[in-house]
């Protein structure tokens, strides 16, 4: 009893370590950059230089201390490289493992720009008791003891703790979130988003402080601005100021990440001098109107050039795009990415979109549950030069504003330098596979992945229509004539006026979407002709469509590491879906998916899932079938509460039924492999512009961010220290 009580203690205590062996991979993108003239070079620097300054408000958005963290850190390494810096740990008396826990943790506060793993949102400590050591032997120390001291006394406590509600992000008694003030819980985000709606104002570039004065309810909303004060006559709708609403006060300020907005607003401005035409200039022009007044509905604009633009051989977005993060799924953090153009992946793609007008019939709803007219958009394999926030994705589908996705398009884009290194599979790591399944997984996991993350992106979230009421009346949809195919009944339910899906749907509405669109991709890789496309024919086409659907069983499984019992809680959307899915091919029966638990070689416990290849095309695509259709009509419908019912009872984890979830959540956890960190180069300019490699450690990796802002670290540092310090009582 006493040895299995002490494994489930260390268990416990290890998820929250990043592993010294984790893996660091350099992203390429030489070749993509020397190919670019010099005039898409400097364009491209620009734009990283935005991102890159952007990209550091993720600090402020994550948790109160990783700004605090990220300066120390950096404080450090700029006076001592990590090479030097082993000397002064040397001295302080640490190992050679402990000073490569203290530089891969350091690499993991870059990496995840901030002390919360991007992909999974759990909290992660330094392995090593002697980080205070280290820091007074530091040559930083020794050249500012007051300042270094003052630094360490700001983070060492929330540093290492792990007490329950710090071990994730969440809101209330759930977990830590920086878009809102401590003592904000699920209520008052509802209700802030009353308010918001009833102004017509955007939560995306927003976060929410809540004090009371004379026992009443007052919500300060903060808008991301470079300009500060109330607003300027351009944007009067921004409706800055006091506002009563109902039994409380809203006031509306602007002037969030000030500095940091103003910085991303300068390199923009120096990026339009090198755009390529003039959807890039207008672009540009609405995002720094956007950036300086704090106006949703200039990204907006801003967004609607950008899907114009297309064919770039530079492509890039910037601005508060994904609500992952946000434990309301409202607001967006920060991201920017600059990318090159693989002109021959690229090709398969646009294949895929001149497909699209006959693969969307395929998908299991009626016509009027599809988009009017499909729009065509850009699909391109891109080479990642700069994608600045918490993480890098394999794909994306945006922008995310459902208003222009539903009438005048998007864009996807799938990044293919990451791909390449990110989804590299070492069979002795390969957990939860029976033996014979390990090779063709790891032969075909690539090119499988390549279909799905195709049609993830350009069929699965750029399919399926919203209906909607305007704020005049009118519907989008035939009221008289449109049924619901699930009840045979006449649709009863709508958006109205400035409701949205994430508005509406909050909490689920990141996962369910995933969810949908990943089903799309199970679905529609069934089809000979995207196959062929992707250049997979006969038997080969056959092993993709098993690996696909085999990983996505897997990756239910391989979900449960990011469930938190306690709470009863998902923190990552994407493995949330994965889960769901799993459950519902589970549940299909007839031998199609099997998932038994086992002892391994190692004596610990064990999981095996398996797949019947045989049932993919019969058993498996009815159920995903059956299932697509109704994600698809509660989210066009606006049917939360049968949205809610149908996602959140596959989402549950139990210890009852056929299977013990629980307990496979804990073998999971036992057998858990760390999600890679990637290094970025940096471009800079000595006449022409160049491009600055760095190697795939996690030595290179605190290079990269230590030489990333050559001109102006220490006023950057100062500022993020200042924003951190006004915010400091609100998390108390």
């Amino acid at each position: 009893g006493i040895i299995l009580i002490c494994l489930k203690t260390e268990m416990v205590d290890s998820q929250y370590y990043l592993p010294n062996d984790i893996g660091i991979s350099a992203l390429d993108c030489r070749e993509a950059f020397r190919l670019l003239s010099p005039k898409e070079q400097m364009y491209a620097h620009y734009l990283s230089r935005a991102s890159w300054y952007g990209g550091l408000i993720v600090l402020i958005q994550t948790s109160p201390e990783s700004a605090n963290i990220y300066v120390l850190l950096q404080k450090m390494f700029r006076a001592q490289a990590p090479q030097q810096l082993e000397t002064a740990a040397t001295a302080a008396g640490l190992s050679a493992e402990e000073y490569q826990a203290f530089l891969v943790y350091a690499a993991g506060l870059y990496a995840n720009m901030g002390n919360y793993k991007s992909f999974g949102d759990t909290k992660f400590i330094p392995n090593l008791p002697k980080f205070k050591a280290l820091v007074w032997e530091s040559l930083a120390f020794k050249q500012s003891p007051g300042d270094m001291e003052a630094l360490w006394g700001c983070c060492c406590e929330s540093l290492y703790s792990l007490e329950d509600k710090l071990k994730q992000l969440g809101l209330g008694e759930k977990g830590i979130s920086a878009y809102f003030s401590g003592n904000c819980c699920l209520e008052d985000a509802e209700f802030a988003q009353k308010f918001l709606d009833s102004k017509n104002l955007s939560a995306y570039n927003t976060r929410l402080f809540k004090t009371e004065i004379d026992g009443k309810q007052c919500y300060e909303v903060r808008l991301a601005s470079a300009e500060k004060g109330e607003y300027t006559e351009q944007f009067k709708s921004i409706c800055c100021g006091k506002h009563e609403f109902e039994d409380a006060v809203f006031s509306v300020k602007r002037g969030d990440y000030a500095f940091l907005m103003e910085k991303v607003c300068q390199n923009l401005e120096k990026a339009k001098d090198c755009a390529a035409n003039d959807n890039q200039k207008r672009m540009l022009e609405e995002y720094i109107r956007s950036f300086t007044c704090g106006s949703v509905e200039a990204h907006k604009e801003g967004s609607r050039y950008w899907i114009k633009d297309k064919g770039p051989i530079v492509e890039s977005y910037i601005g508060f795009i994904e609500s992952y993060r946000d434990p309301f799924g409202s607001r967006g953090e920060f991201e920017g990415f600059v990318a090159v153009v693989n002109k021959a992946m690229s090709a398969r793609f646009a294949q895929l979109v001149s497909s699209a007008e006959d693969l969307l019939p395929e998908l299991p709803w009626p016509p009027a549950f599809e988009k009017d007219r499909f729009l065509k958009p850009d699909f391109t394999s891109l080479d990642v030069l700069t994608f600045a926030g918490s993480g890098i994705p394999a794909g994306i589908n945006i922008p995310n504003y459902d208003d222009i996705r539903q009438t005048e398009g998007f864009k996807n884009v799938s990044l293919g330098n990451v791909l390449a290194v990110a989804y590299a599979t070492q069979k002795d790591k390969l957990t939860f596979l029976e033996e014979n399944d390990k090779d063709l997984y790891i032969k075909w996991k690539g090119p499988s992945f390549e279909v799905q993350v195709g049609l993830h992106e350009l069929l699965g979230h750029g399919s399926g229509k919203l209906f909607v009421q305007d704020d005049k009346g009118k519907f989008n949809f035939d009221q008289t004539a449109v049924r619901n195919p699930e009840t045979g009944e006449l649709i009863s339910s709508w958006y109205k006026g400035s409701e949205t899906w994430d508005s509406k749907f909050s909490t689920i509405a990141s996962s369910y979407e995933e969810c949908r669109a990943e089903c799309v991709g199970l679905y529609l890789c069934l089809n000979k002709e995207v196959l062929s496309i992707f250049g997979n024919e006969g038997e080969d086409a056959e092993e993709v469509v098993y690996v696909n659907w085999l990983n996505m069983v897997r990756a239910g499984l391989l979900g449960l590491e990011f469930y938190t019992p306690e709470s009863k809680s998902w923190r990552q959307a994407h493995m949330q879906a994965r889960f769901v899915i799993l459950r519902v091919l589970l549940e299909a029966g007839e031998g199609l998916v099997g998932l038994k638990e086992c002892t391994g070689a190692d004596g610990r416990p064990d999981a095996v899932i398996t797949l019947d290849r045989s049932k993919t095309y019969t058993v498996g695509k009815s159920a995903i079938q059956s299932f697509l259709c109704k994600l698809q009509v509660h989210k066009s419908t606006a049917d939360v509460e049968g949205g809610r019912a149908l996602y959140e009872g596959y989402s549950a984890v139990t210890a009852d039924g056929t299977h013990n979830f629980l307990r496979l959540r804990e073998t999971v956890l036992l057998r858990k492999e760390a999600r890679k960190m990637f290094v970025q180069a940096n471009t800079k300019i000595k006449g022409s512009c160049l491009l600055v490699e760095y190697e795939g450690s996690a030595a290179g990796l605190i290079q990269s961010f230590v030489e990333r802002f050559p001109d102006d670290a220490e006023k950057v540092e100062a500022q993020l220290l200042e924003m951190t310090c006004m915010d400091s009582s609100c998390w108390c």
